[in-house]
């Protein structure tokens, strides 16, 4: 028999010390705030509307970026408690990935017109009030 068939539902067999069971609060608030405070300030390209890499700086209104930078948040939140290679993994597996896809010329930022100049932050404007909601702040 499974161990899943075995557990008769009672709230007693759970290990309190159990922290899969806990949700971790995280260290940014939203997508935004990841994108804000740490993306645009890490990850700099040279980017212009000519240029091999493209940028917005209202990528908010951008469907398939909001999608992908909200799991590039997300997946920086699972990651960033791995002391040992989380960072690495994340910056391979996802950044890198998510971030090419979004600068490329053929991506969603496609027909914009964003510029920086070398070694400067991606350009940023901030969404309007209420687009992204503090997850830190919705009670659970």
């Amino acid at each position: 028999m499974s161990a899943v068939a075995e557990w008769d539902g009672h709230v007693d067999d759970v290990d309190e010390d159990d922290d899969v069971l806990e949700e971790s609060e995280t260290f940014y608030g939203s997508a935004d705030e990841f994108v804000r405070e740490f993306l645009i300030v890490t990850y700099r390209r040279e980017v212009s509307p000519k240029g091999d890499y493209r940028w917005d700086p209202r990528w908010w209104m951008h469907p398939e970026a909001v999608a992908r930078l909200d799991a590039l948040w997300r997946t920086w939140e699972h990651f960033r408690n791995d002391g040992a290679t989380g960072m690495s993994v994340w910056w391979r597996d996802h950044a890198d990935h998510h971030m090419g896809v979004l600068l490329s010329s053929a991506g969603p930022f496609s027909k914009t017109s964003g510029t920086t100049e070398p070694g400067d932050p991606l350009p940023y404007t901030a969404p309007p009030p209420g687009l992204f909601v503090d997850v830190r702040t919705i009670e659970g």
